[in-house]
C-alpha cells in the first residue's frame, strides 16, 4: 500500500512540472504578442509623415519577425523538452505500476 502512496505523490510531482513548462511557453508567447502590440500601437499615434511611418513599420516588422523566429525555436525546444519528459513520465509510471502489481 505504501508503495501505490509514493507512487501517487512521484507522478502527482512530474504531472506538475510537465503543467509548469505550459505555463512558462504561454507566458512566453503572452510577452511577445504584447510587445508586438504595443511596438504597432506606438507607431501608428506617433506624429510622422507618411512614408516615414511606412518605413519605421517595415523596420518593426521585420524585428518583429525575426523576434517571432527567436520565439517560436523557443516553443520547438519547450515541446520537444515536454514530450520527452512526458514519455519518460509514462515509461517510469508502467515500470513502477508493474512493479507494484507484483506484489
Amino acid at each position: 500500500m505504501e508503495d501505490k502512496i509514493q507512487l501517487q505523490k512521484k507522478l502527482k510531482h512530474q504531472i506538475l512540472t510537465i503543467n509548469d513548462m505550459n505555463t512558462t511557453s504561454k507566458f512566453v508567447v503572452g510577452l511577445a504578442a504584447a510587445a508586438a502590440a504595443g511596438a504597432v500601437i506606438g507607431m501608428l499615434f506617433a506624429p510622422e509623415k507618411g512614408k516615414d511611418l511606412q518605413k519605421r513599420l517595415a523596420s518593426g516588422t521585420k524585428d518583429w519577425l525575426a523576434e517571432l523566429g527567436s520565439l517560436l525555436d523557443i516553443g520547438k525546444d519547450v515541446v520537444t523538452k515536454v514530450k520527452k519528459n512526458s514519455e519518460q513520465v509514462v515509461d517510469d509510471f508502467g515500470a513502477q505500476l508493474k512493479e507494484v502489481s507484483k506484489n
